[in-house]
């Protein structure tokens, strides 16, 4: 039975609760939280119940008790809160409220373990890379349009959530809104749910009418289907790498579907052209991006095993290439519905990252903005008022398990890497 997208209930004569805190995102001068009211209804039941939002902050290095740094008298149960203007590299901490109410973490592994920054009230701005900005790319995956039930595993179990409208389409409205100042979008994979004539079309039309530049690589949901390659006519060929410049940064594209199977593999011809490409110029810095994970320990860790990443062969043989090819920096993948890095198999200074899902909670995309002295990899949910509701609503999802799973830790989501990135 799949529950569909709630309505704020009416205020009750019970106490208003905060639920669900979550630092979301940590940049080296801001932050952003989110939380959820909720009431009871006439039945004793939980209902998202608005509220207003408050932030109070101060440095956990010093002696002063918390300011308010952030006031909404915005009324909304699904709360988004972003401060910025902090110090970067500084211990802080932190209040979050909704009239006067204290917010708490969701009893998860996730943020009320007693070492996670919602439990302890405290986080820590990163440090800025060196060096002037130079490109802020998006990174996003898994919009699954055309899908109208989230959260089902196998055969309509377990429950899963709807929504009118269709989810996918203002989930994906909401990356693009959120993303329109980057430079680049990068979608890896899975932008269908059946790829079928309809849904290539439709999401190909909608992409190209926001006038965002975009890539894209074929995820599993993208496959040809009863010998009918529609996505394949609207957007790239099957098994096809592509290549793109974005001044001296160079980002490639992998199709790691295979014809009938959840799990990836890349065909001969175009690991070959992969190969050729890095031999040519193994120093040139270089992003690479396809829908299935490649590690290890990303097979042992995601809840489909290691059938569901790439064929172990074919990873070994890709990091090898990574081996040869110093210039390579950044593999990211989708697919797992997730946000973590992983550990490379072979020795490469490669990061391997998995972003979580643009369709349901926790509902956003990764920036990845490239300095002269390295890179800063953060998550943002999406902020419209749908998309807020809709990812309260899917964390839910897997009978509530999906934080644990989904979200990642704040170190997966936001991080900071050292890299010499001068010659762009």
């Amino acid at each position: 039975m799949a529950a569909a997208l709630p309505v704020s209930g009416a205020a009750q004569p019970n106490p208003l609760i905060a639920l669900d805190l979550e630092i979301v995102t940590v940049t080296e001068r801001g932050v952003v939280l989110t939380w959820t009211t909720f009431g009871l209804d006439a039945a004793g039941r939980p209902v998202p119940v608005p509220a207003n939002s408050e932030v109070r902050s101060a440095p956990a290095d010093s002696a002063r008790e918390p300011v308010t740094v952030h006031l909404d008298d915005t009324q909304t149960p699904y709360h988004y809160a972003e401060i910025n203007d902090l110090e970067p590299g500084r211990p802080y901490r932190f209040l979050a409220l909704s009239n006067g109410i204290r917010a708490l973490p969701a009893p998860t592994l996730t943020t009320a373990s007693p070492g996670a920054p919602e439990a302890r009230g405290e986080f820590t701005t990163l440090p800025p890379p060196p060096g002037r900005l130079l490109h802020t790319i998006a990174l996003a995956n898994d919009v699954h349009y055309g899908e109208t039930v989230s959260g089902i595993v196998i055969a309509g179990f377990p429950p899963g959530y709807q929504s009118d409208p269709p989810y996918p389409q203002f989930m994906l409205d909401a990356v693009l809104d959120d993303t329109r100042d980057a430079s680049l979008l990068l979608l890896a994979g899975d932008l269908t749910n059946e790829a079928t004539a309809d849904e290539s079309r439709s999401v190909r039309a909608h992409l190209d009418s926001r006038g965002t530049d975009y890539l894209v690589a074929r995820g599993n949901h993208d496959r040809p289907h009863h010998g009918t390659d529609s996505w394949g006519e609207h957007f790239l060929p099957r098994q096809h790498l592509t290549e793109h410049h974005l001044g001296e940064l160079r980002i490639l594209g992998l199709d790691t579907s295979a014809p009938e199977a959840a799990g990836g593999i890349i065909d001969r011809p175009q690991l070959d052209a992969l190969a050729e490409t890095l031999r040519a110029d193994p120093d040139r810095p270089t992003l690479v991006f396809g829908h299935h994970p490649i590690t290890t320990e990303s097979g042992l860790t995601n809840i489909g095993g290691p059938g569901f990443i790439l064929d172990r062969p074919t990873a070994l043989e890709l990091q090898t290439l990574y081996q040869k090819s110093p210039g390579v920096f950044l593999h990211h993948s989708g697919h797992t519905h997730r946000t973590k890095r992983t550990k490379p198999d072979l020795p490469c200074d490669v990061e391997f990252l998995e972003v979580a899902a643009v369709k349901e909670y926790p509902g956003g995309y990764c920036l990845l903005r490239i300095y002269e002295g390295g890179y800063r990899v953060n998550f943002y949910k999406t902020r419209t008022d749908d998309a807020r509701r809709w990812s309260s609503l899917t964390r839910g999802q897997y009978f509530g398990t999906a934080p644990d799973y989904q979200l990642g830790s704040l170190d997966d989501r936001n991080h900071a890497v050292a890299r010499d990135f001068s010659g762009l």
